[in-house]
């Protein structure tokens, strides 16, 4: 059963039968041209609320692949995310119920924050056992970032099943790159379960400069990209951005009834410090604090909807609090410290980046304090914006210096959309 939050309402699968749930969609003709990416579609019957007129959107389910991947040995890439819900309210994750198909699993590979998702940010990872299934778990960010051959050994298909949120310095991104050029390599098909992106809705910020290239940004795309991570995936292959431009062989399970402007609110938290839609919301433009010395709720509960600092005024910056060790965050940024700052959980919604706040936080950094750190350029994907902002440019100036990049990258977005 998969829970929704559409325009408010909760939407409700009922009475999902095993092999009765359906998962199709369409995909652009230019897309079709452009690379030999299949796009999977099963005409089973499906049960839908009738509650309202507008549709839940659906995410795939592991029967509507099944004959993709029976008698096959295969691997999954998942984490926490890897779910949808079932008829008791429950959330049935990807690798019990291809255990229950008798499906023949033998890895599973997990990126940052680990299989269970509970890894800080940039906190290694390490191999292991899963405690429940007993199969071994193979780190994506610990000893290496992209599966060996050796790792790939005996498998036949990789399933790929993690939520992204839109975020070029999301890390999800470059562990799908590496999943894919290892499966290039390695002639093991990808299957890619897609998912919505929570901030599909718009396309803003910096485009990523290639001498920037790190973990936090593989590919010259805007910060935000709008796009899922099925279509992301055919970017990736389409224009050629793996090792010596080599293909992998893709297959999109898409979703049915999503559009890039739908309303999807995640009912698991993607890492530990996206606890809500608010903090989703944010954290296109929360996360370029993470290249400063401005704390962004890291260590609170109120993770990337807050920001502050001890040395911000607190006449400007009426709201206080004081960030721990936590959840996610072992050593969190001003840990023990009172930080001066901005409560954004009232805010309204982003459709762009705001610079508005990066600008005034830095413009009311004391002198003797340092504001920007080595890792936003990473995260900016350009040192351009940081100059920009040293330099006194205002947010719409900047905002204006995108404009061309971004124009360029609609263009070539539009080969490789699915949905509308």
């Amino acid at each position: 059963m998969i829970y929704i939050k559409f325009k408010n309402t909760y939407f409700f699968w009922v009475l999902i039968l095993l092999f009765g749930l359906i998962s199709c969609g369409h995909k652009s003709s230019a897309a079709k041209q452009r690379n030999n990416t299949k796009t999977v579609q099963n005409s089973t019957h499906d049960k839908l609320s009738a509650a309202d007129s507008v549709l839940p959107i659906i995410i795939s389910y592991p029967v509507d692949y099944l004959d993709l991947i029976k008698q096959k040995v295969v691997g999954v890439v998942a984490n926490q995310t890897s779910v949808v819900r079932n008829s008791n309210h429950g959330f049935i994750h990807i690798i019990d119920t291809l255990i229950s198909l008798e499906i023949d699993i033998k890895k599973v590979f997990s990126p940052e924050h680990g299989f269970r998702g509970k890894a800080d940010a940039g906190e290694l990872v390490a191999d292991g056992k899963d405690t429940k299934t007993g199969l071994s778990l193979i780190s994506l960010y610990g000893k290496n970032k992209k599966p060996s051959q050796q790792q790939l050994e005996g498998i036949e298909m990789i399933i790929f099943d993690i939520q992204d949120v839109g975020v070029r310095f999301y890390t999800y991104l470059s562990t799908l790159h590496y999943v894919m050029e290892a499966c290039a390599e390695a002639g093991i098909p990808l299957l890619v379960i897609d998912r919505p992106n929570p901030n599909g809705h718009y396309i803003d910020g910096p485009t990523m400069e290639i001498e920037h290239q790190t973990f936090l940004g593989k590919h010259p795309v805007p910060l935000v990209y709008g796009m899922t991570i099925g279509e992301y995936a055919q970017m990736i292959n389409g224009e050629n951005w793996l090792k010596n431009g080599i293909q992998c062989n893709l297959t999109i399970m898409p979703l049915k009834n999503y559009t890039h402007l739908a309303n999807y609110s995640l009912p698991i938290r993607p890492s530990p410090n996206l606890p809500n839609d608010k903090a989703i919301n944010l954290y296109p433009t929360l996360g370029l604090f993470e290249g400063t010395s401005i704390n962004a709720g890291r260590g609170t509960e109120i993770q990337f909807q807050v920001f502050g600092a001890p040395y911000l005024d607190n006449k400007k910056y009426p709201f206080s609090y004081i960030p721990h060790a936590n959840f996610g965050a072992k050593y969190p940024k001003q840990k023990g410290k009172q930080c001066n700052g901005l409560d954004l959980r009232k805010s309204p919604s982003l459709s762009r980046i705001n610079l508005e706040w990066l600008i005034d936080a830095y413009n009311n950094t004391p002198k003797n304090e340092e504001f920007f750190q080595a890792t936003f350029t990473a995260h900016a994907g350009t040192k351009q914006l940081q100059e920009q902002i040293e330099s006194g440019i205002t947010a719409e100036d900047i905002r204006g210096s995108w404009k061309s990049d971004l124009a360029l990258f609609k263009k070539i977005r539009a080969n490789y959309l699915i949905y509308d």
